[in-house]
C-alpha cells in the first residue's frame, strides 16, 4: 500500500465560499458603477422612441391625406400628454381610423407658434374666407395639418420639442423645403 491520497473523482472541482463572495463582490462594484451610464442610456431611448413615433404619425398623416383626398389633422395635447391623427370633420362627420396615443409620461412636449410667416398671408374674397374656415375637433390644441396635395398648411407649428427627464430636448421640425418633418439633432 502506498501513502498516497487516493484521487477522488470531483476533489477540488468546485469553488470555495471566499472565491464567490469575491467574484459576487467585483460584480456588485462594476453594476453600481455602470448603473447610472445605463439608465440615461435607457431614458435617452425613450425620448428617441417618442420622437420617432410622432414622426411615424406625421408620415402616417400626410399619406392619408394623399391617398383619401381629404385633410388630415395631427393634434398634439401637451396638458393630456396626447396626440393624435384624424380626417378633417368637415369632410367626415366621424373618423374610424383616427388614432389616439398617449407620450410617455416622463416627457414634456413643447409646441413652437402657429402663426404663419411674415409675407404669405393671402387675403381672400369673402365668400372663399368662408369655405376656407376650418373646423376642427380639438379647436384649442396646436394641429398639424397635412393638406390633399400632400403638402402641409401654413399654420402648422413649425417645431415639436420634446425634453427628456434629464432636461435635454429633441426637436421634431419642418425640412427646409417645408415638405415633411424631421427629427432634428438634440441640443444641449
Amino acid at each position: 500500500m502506498s501513502n498516497r491520497p487516493e484521487n477522488r473523482a470531483g476533489a477540488g472541482a468546485g469553488f470555495t465560499l471566499i472565491e464567490l463572495i469575491l467574484v459576487m463582490t467585483i460584480l456588485t462594484i462594476a453594476v453600481s458603477i455602470t448603473a447610472p451610464s445605463l439608465a440615461n442610456f435607457f431614458r435617452g431611448r425613450a425620448l428617441e422612441s417618442e420622437a420617432r413615433r410622432l414622426l411615424s404619425l406625421t408620415r402616417q398623416g400626410q399619406s392619408r391625406a394623399v391617398s383619401e383626398g381629404i385633410p388630415m389633422d395631427l393634434w398634439i395635447d401637451t396638458s393630456q400628454g396626447n396626440f393624435g391623427l384624424e380626417a378633417e370633420p368637415s369632410y367626415e362627420t366621424t373618423d374610424p381610423r383616427a388614432v389616439q396615443l398617449a407620450f410617455d409620461p416622463g416627457i414634456q412636449v413643447e409646441v413652437a407658434s402657429t402663426a404663419p410667416a411674415q409675407g404669405l398671408s393671402v387675403e381672400l374674397p369673402t365668400s372663399l374666407a368662408d369655405a376656407a374656415t376650418v373646423k376642427s375637433s380639438h379647436p384649442n390644441l396646436p394641429t398639424i395639418r397635412f393638406l390633399p396635395d400632400g403638402s402641409i398648411s401654413e399654420t402648422s407649428p413649425s417645431t415639436v420639442k420634446l425634453i427628456g427627464r434629464d432636461g435635454i430636448p429633441l426637436s421634431l421640425g419642418l425640412s427646409r423645403n417645408r415638405l415633411n418633418y424631421e427629427i432634428q439633432s438634440r441640443t444641449q
